[in-house]
This record gives C-alpha cells, sequence and structure tokens, in this order.
C-alpha cells in the first residue's frame, strides 16, 4: 500500500511539472513572434508585418521598395518592363493578383498592393497584406512610408533629406543660368497625339516644379496643373512648349515627328533647348527614377 502511495505521489509530481512547463513554453513562442513582427499603421487600420521581411511580393510600388533594398520575390509586369530596374529584378517572377497560385508557390511574407487591387482579402490570406492608395501621399511622403512598412524608416527618412537638397542646389544653379522667368514644359509623344503634364505625374515633373521650383508656361499651368496631363494634336504644340522642353520620347515609338516643320521651329528645338529622356525609365517617380533623371537634368541644363 505505502509503494502504491508513493508511486502516486511520483506521477502526480510528473503531471505538475509538465503542466509547469507548457505555459513558459507558449509565452515563449508568443515572445518571439512579436520580436519578428510589428504593427504597420496602414491606411486601412493596422497590420501585423514582419520586421525583416524575407519573401516581398509588390504588385504596386516596387520600385521603392528596391530602393530600399527590399528582398522582392515578386514584381509586377509594368515594373518589370523597366529597363532601371533590369538588373535588380533579375531572377524576379512577374506576378499579378489575377494569379493567386502563382503568388502562394512565392510563399511570401510580405505583399505590398494598391487599394484598387483586386482579391485582397485573398491575399492577405496568403501574407500580411498592405495596400496604398495612389496619390495619397506625395512622392517623397511615399517612400517614407514605404521605409516605415519595411522597417527602414530612417534610410528613407535620410534619402529624402539628401535628394531634397541636391535637387533644390541644382535649380539654383539652373535658374541662375536660364533666368528666374524661362519656363520649362514636358510633353510626352504618343502615337496620334501628345501630353503635357503637371508637377506630380512622373517624368522628372516633380524634380523640374517642385524639388527645383522650374517655371511651366501658363497655358500648362492652365490645362495640366491640376489635373495632371493634358492630351493635344501636333498643330498646337508649339502653344504648349515652353522655352525650354523636356522631351519624353519612347525609343519604341514613332518619333517621325521630329522631322515635321512643326516641331523644328519650335523656338525651344531651334535653340537646342530640349532635354530628352527616355519614356520607358520615366514612369515612375521613385528614388531610382529620381536620382536618374537629376543627373540627365543637371547634363542638360548645366552641360555637367
Amino acid at each position: 500500500m505505502k509503494n502504491l502511495y508513493i508511486a502516486f505521489l511520483l506521477v502526480a509530481v510528473l503531471i505538475l511539472g509538465a503542466c509547469g512547463t507548457e505555459k513558459p513554453a507558449a509565452e515563449s513562442s508568443t515572445a518571439q513572434k512579436d520580436s519578428e513582427t510589428f504593427l504597420y499603421e496602414s491606411e486601412n487600420g493596422p497590420v501585423e508585418v514582419p520586421k525583416d521581411p524575407q519573401r516581398v511580393i509588390a504588385l504596386t510600388n516596387g520600385p521603392n521598395a528596391l530602393a530600399l533594398d527590399a528582398n522582392i520575390v515578386g514584381i509586377d509586369e509594368w515594373t518589370n518592363a523597366n529597363p532601371l530596374f533590369q538588373e535588380q529584378l533579375e531572377g524576379v517572377e512577374v506576378v499579378s493578383e489575377d494569379n493567386l497560385e502563382k503568388i502562394i508557390e512565392l510563399d511570401p511574407d510580405l505583399i505590398i498592393a494598391g487599394s484598387q487591387t483586386k482579391n485582397l482579402d485573398k491575399l492577405n490570406e496568403i501574407a500580411s497584406t498592405v495596400a496604398f492608395t495612389w496619390g495619397k501621399l506625395d512622392y517623397l511622403s511615399q517612400q517614407v512610408e514605404i521605409g516605415k512598412l519595411l522597417n527602414k524608416e530612417t534610410e528613407a527618412t535620410e534619402w529624402v533629406a539628401d535628394f531634397k537638397e541636391r535637387a533644390a542646389a541644382a535649380g539654383d544653379a539652373i535658374r541662375t543660368k536660364i533666368g528666374d522667368d524661362a519656363t520649362v514644359s514636358v510633353i510626352e509623344s504618343g502615337n496620334k497625339e501628345f501630353y503635357v503634364f503637371g508637377d506630380n505625374y512622373a517624368r522628372g515633373t516633380e524634380i523640374l516644379y517642385q524639388a527645383m521650383g522650374l517655371n511651366m508656361p501658363e497655358k500648362v499651368k492652365e490645362l495640366a496643373l491640376k489635373a495632371g496631363v493634358y492630351t493635344f494634336s501636333t498643330e498646337v504644340l508649339p502653344e504648349f512648349s515652353g522655352d525650354y522642353v523636356v522631351l519624353s520620347k519612347n525609343p519604341e515609338a514613332d518619333n517621325s515627328f521630329m522631322e515635321t516643320d512643326v516641331w523644328k521651329n519650335i523656338p525651344a528645338v531651334k535653340n537646342d533647348q530640349v532635354i530628352e529622356i527616355n519614356t520607358l525609365e520615366s514612369t515612375y517617380s521613385d528614388p531610382i527614377t529620381l536620382d536618374h533623371l537629376l543627373k540627365i537634368f543637371e547634363e542638360g541644363f548645366l552641360g555637367k
């Protein structure tokens, strides 16, 4: 009987010991998870995201993430087609919100999307998904916001401060050379029409008008500043051309307009005051694109 009682005590001690170790193990697991994630305040409320994401799918804002050396495993087709990002995107899969199976196969731990992206609920079941509304933030604030999401706010903020300083200095030098009243228009050639842009439609417009403080022609200001872009025909091309023209030129398109008298007789063309940029490289406003275009503008205006 005594031996049976001792055996019972031993079993009870073992059970209590086992129960006592279960709770700390659970607490340890929770603590470990908390140390690996944080709550990002998105447009739609807090989202738990990894502090050091290892497999990012960027359905939008890919260039912003690339500028912060994000570990991207999936990218949208438009970013993938941009010549500026070819080297960084080598081996990265092209994905879309319509191909959920492909996204699942890539096993992401973070998905960056747009508020208009389809299947957001399903994407959020695959991995932490954060959506941004295009145009809600200005181009520099957007970079800082991506920095917050990737836990690289310091790097993003430092780049913004440096860029603003460099662009402002370039703007001062350019105005000194061309005059405070000189105008600059950003024009892009289409298949049968032209586009002129306001101050927030990529193609370097943010640099020229916001960061550098250069002037746009009055007609451009009237028709494109608020709308962002205005479409017009070849015949009225001179009316939208400033003292200087930044020509967004698609090397894969028909650029025969440059052989017409309408184009050749524009004062900016006759005075050799046209700066060409590659349309395919100029449709974003991320740090990689901005630094690339800033260099072109410095060379084009200042001859550096």
